[in-house]
């Protein structure tokens, strides 16, 4: 198999293994074909006003200033005298768009749907205000249109901002609020004026949706422990106050409307969220109005709650009644009477009802019903995808033991038991939900096992591959009994067969096949190159087994290293300083002296900024500012030391000086634009063009220089630290810089360790051309010291990844990174230039890497094999790290491990094509102009 065939497939069959860990625990929960479940008896509110405060902290509302006094003191009187109030328990991921649909949907919305869109449904669900006769909502354009679109005909109804108001650098983001008050007054003003429209708005079931981004914008742009955050809640109080005023006048103090307030998510004190940190997932919950129950006095019994909240807020004396995010809907629905939504997986929090036991019971045993009716529908769904001798029904909820609780319920009601029927129906809720998760659940192992068995067969197989390849055990031995390859061939042929038929009586979806057929052929590969794990044994009596053994500990001890380090990032500068010792161990520090300190020096740099804050740290330019500096003294130190004996060009020279002044330029930049947010001047157009510029011109300048080495890899490192200068808020500026110098020392301390090994013609290093074509006689076979070598740049890569924050939590991101090129709120946009700065590091080591490969003749197919062997084992690592039982968040954790280093396997298989492109490829412009001028 040739380079690019090999290179192909990897790609495909790694970004299988990729997307099979979606397939596996990020499925959609929804299921369709429910039947709504109506209450007969009458509800108690005839319409129902939602505030949702986004970005709301349960703290931030709750616990009063230092003075003692409230910022809310209307929603601290509705808590004290005529309303329901408690925490809203939120789940990862802590955004909007998940936040809106577990509390207007009431399910938590899995991460593959996330992904597919923001503002629109892409994938069909229920909503209360899908089954609301009319909804009526104001607010943030990247909200409401997914709930308009994804409701059946025309009866709610959006009214948005532009886009454009989304400003973090607005001078006053609460102008998003005011925007939805005003607009509301506006609306019940001239619905007096239409006959039409005061009719439908005196109809039952509706809904008055008030989105208020304020305070979610105030704390991106000035953190929520912020002036500006803090006023904006006093300012949403005042208009929560002034809207119940203008609602009850509107319907004649009717007394027939019900009032709920609330959070999509909280957020952490450095201004983020996305995460599990309880600044996010703890929100507020006000309700009161029509069927709401008033303040009731706190119990010694209702209080058992393990954190000391309500001393800190000064509520111990008032009942607090706790929720997960989801039941709000189940709450919402009770109140107006309508059914609960379909895909709802929210339990009724009757607590916050004022209504008879009666009406509590019915609305209980709806619960139930609907939640049962999800039950079902994936049981049947599972039936009939599945062989009726290998299906394994949910014992607990077998169709008769269905039957008898329904029956048992609704005996128990229609005597009169109420409390019993109540308790009834919360154990067939929870025995409902654990057979949603089962089904939900039910092909979980048997695709983890074709995936793992892939995983293994593909490992092993890049394994033989270098043996074969690189261990002298090509030469067939004198006699061997072979199993004729037609045969192998036919074998695997009928497995796959039957594999494709079994799946196919199944009825089994697309993936299904990709997954469980892969292993086929991989392991048809495997078994062809059988011969050469024999060779292997054969000849282990003739193997360095002390050296072998050795390197074998020290790469497994490396390996777990690495994967603690996801876990705990002070691993990472414990194998810094691991890797300061190689120089002595090796013997190097004899022969290069000056280097082995350079080497330990820049070891012991790079291992503080694992140790460093990630987040909740300010920003600070004047970090960005000493990392230009840096950047600069060591460009200039390079020229100055080349222009002796390197030979730089003229044109390079003027390149270098060019880029040069770009750094300074962009230092500039990044400081001058965040002195202007911070005087609420907005961003300056000068600052957004260069910002930009800067970004498009960074792709194709390092193309522009000469390919030699050092030449190519400095304007590479200029281009890049450039864009990422921009990208910065702090300490983490510095970092570039730092890595650098290290990946710097590395290449000549591996020229440094061939040369001790006696490797003959070797080249200087500044003689060394990208572009030269590579003598394939010098090309030399793989040794015990290329797995260092190898070990060493996966280790490298670790550390760009996560030496200045954990790229697997999204709270780690701070929104100010990106206020260079952006301040209007566009996820995707942001999301992209906070995803490129991750990847700087990355290309400078994956340079540095290509490098190394060059100066010690060494094929790239042949060290990046062994790459690929170390990345797949900590993926694996991380696959078996994955269980079914436990919190979602430890789950989470380990799959977001998994796909991160999947992640980084592809990005490394495919940037290794570009980092090949940007040292060894030249754009000769200038030669190109003086000839067309000539």
């Amino acid at each position: 198999m040739n380079m690019i065939t090999f290179f192909l497939v990897g790609l495909l069959v790694h970004v299988v293994f990729f997307i099979s860990i979606f397939d596996i625990y990020f499925t959609s929960p929804l299921v369709h074909g429910m039947t709504p479940q109506h209450v007969s008896l009458p509800p108690p509110a005839k319409r129902l006003v939602l505030f949702v405060a986004d970005g709301l902290r349960a703290d931030s509302l709750f616990k009063p200033d230092i003075n003692g006094t409230t910022r809310a003191p209307y929603i601290r009187n509705i808590i004290q005298n005529r309303g329901t109030w408690g925490v809203s328990h939120t789940r990862v991921p802590t955004e909007s768009r998940p936040g809106h649909v577990a509390l207007i949907a009431g399910f938590y919305e899995d991460v593959s749907a996330v992904a597919k869109g923001w503002k629109e449904n892409p994938v069909e669900f229920d909503s209360v205000f899908n089954e609301s006769r009319h909804t009526w909502c104001w607010g943030s354009p990247d909200i409401l249109p997914m709930f308009a679109k994804g409701a059946t005909g025309d009866h709610v109804h959006t009214y948005t901002y532009p886009a454009t108001m989304e400003d973090f650098a607005s001078t006053d983001a609460s102008k998003l609020d005011t925007w939805v008050f005003d607009e509301v007054k506006v609306f019940l003003n001239s619905a007096k004026q239409n006959e039409t429209l005061l009719s439908k708005l005196h109809e039952e079931q509706n809904v008055f949706f008030l989105h208020l981004l304020g305070i979610d914008t105030n704390g991106h742009a000035h953190r929520p422990m912020s002036t500006e955050y803090l006023d904006n809640i006093g300012l949403v109080d005042a208009g929560v106050a002034e809207m119940v005023s203008v609602f009850e006048e509107f319907f004649g103090n009717d007394g027939k409307t019900a009032y709920v307030f609330t959070a999509d998510h909280g957020m952490t004190n450095w201004g983020s969220h996305g995460a599990s940190h309880p600044s996010e997932t703890l929100t507020p919950l006000v309700a009161w109005g029509a069927g709401v129950q008033t303040a009731q006095k706190a119990t010694s019994t209702s209080q058992n709650y393990d954190d000391d909240f309500l001393k800190e807020w000064g509520l111990e004396t008032y009942r607090r009644v706790d929720v997960n995010q989801a039941d709000i809907a189940a709450l919402m629905s009770s109140l107006i009477g309508v059914p609960i939504p379909l895909n709802s997986v929210g339990v009724l929090p009757l607590q916050y009802l004022n209504n008879s036991q009666h009406f509590k019971a019915e609305n209980m045993y709806a619960n139930a019903i609907q939640i049962l009716e999800q039950f079902k529908v994936k049981m049947e769904q599972k039936k009939e995808t599945t062989l009726s001798f290998l299906f394994t029904p949910y014992q607990i909820l077998t169709d008769s033991k269905q039957m008898d609780f329904m029956r048992h319920a609704r005996e128990l009601i229609q005597k009169g038991q109420f409390k019993d029927a109540i308790n009834l129906c919360d154990l067939l809720i929870s025995q409902a939900m654990e057979g949603l998760s089962y089904y939900h659940t039910y092909d979980r192992f048997f695709l983890g096992s074709s995936v793992v068995l892939g995983f293994v067969g593909w490992t092993s197989y890049v394994v033989l591959v270098i043996l074969k390849t690189h261990a002298s055990l090509r030469k067939p031995p004198i006699s061997r009994d072979k199993m004729p390859g037609r045969s192998v061939g036919k074998v695997f042929l009928c497995i796959g067969l039957l594999v494709t038929l079994f799946l196919l009586l199944q009825a089994s979806p697309f993936t299904y096949y990709i997954y469980c057929l892969l292993p086929v052929p991989v392991w048809y590969s495997v078994i062809k190159e059988f011969g050469t794990f024999v060779d292997l044994i054969r000849s282990i009596p003739s193997l360095p087994l002390s050296k072998c053994c050795g390197y074998f500990v020290l790469v497994t001890f490396g390996i777990e290293l690495l994967v603690v380090s996801f876990f705990h990032r002070a691993m990472l500068t414990l194998g810094l300083i691991t890797l300061t010792l190689w120089p002595f161990v090796s013997g190097l520090h004899r022969r290069a002296k000056s280097r082995s300190v350079s080497w330990v020096l820049s070891c012991l740099c790079l291992a503080a900024f694992p140790l460093l804050p990630v987040v909740g740290r300010e920003p600070n330019t004047n970090y960005v500012l000493c990392a230009g500096a840096l950047t600069l003294f060591n460009s200039f130190s390079y020229l100055w030391s080349s222009h002796g004996h390197v030979g730089l060009h003229k044109r390079d020279r003027r390149l270098f000086i060019g880029q040069m002044i770009q750094v300074a330029l962009c230092a500039y930049v990044l400081a001058s634009t965040h002195s202007s947010l911070q005087l609420k001047q907005g961003l300056p157009l000068f600052n957004q063009l260069i910002s930009w510029s800067t970004l498009v011109s960074s792709f194709f300048v390092p193309l522009l220089t000469s390919t030699r080495l050092f030449h190519r890899l400095l304007s590479i490192l200029l281009s890049l630290i450039c864009v990422y200068l921009l990208l910065s808020t702090g300490y983490e500026a510095l970092f570039p810089p730092a890595l650098s110098w290290l990946m710097f020392v590395w290449i000549n301390m591996e020229q440094d360790a061939m040369d001790t090994q006696g490797a003959s013609s070797t080249t200087e290093l500044h003689r060394i051309d990208f572009a030269e074509t590579i003598d394939l006689t010098k090309i030399r076979q793989l040794k015990l010291d290329d797995i260092r070598r190898s070990y060493f740049f996966v280790f490298f890569i670790i550390i760009a990844f996560f030496g200045t924050g954990n790229i697997a939590s999204i709270n780690s991101f701070d929104p100010a990174s990106v206020y260079c090129f952006l301040t209007v709120f566009n996820p995707f946009i942001m999301g992209g230039l906070l995803m490129w700065k991750v990847l700087i590091p990355f290309i400078i080591v994956m340079c540095t890497f290509e490098t190394v490969q060059v100066s010690t003749r060494l094929s790239s197919r042949s060290l990046f094999l062994i790459v690929l062997v170390i990345s797949d084992l900590m993926a694996l690592h991380f696959f078996f790290l994955v269980k079914d039982h436990g919190s979602w968040l430890d789950i989470g954790t380990s799959i977001s491990h998994y796909v991160i280093v999947m992640s980084m396997t592809i990005f490394l298989m495919l940037l290794s094509v570009m980092t090949h492109i940007l040292t060894s490829k030249r754009i000769l412009i200038g030669r190109r102009l003086k000839m067309h001028f000539k």
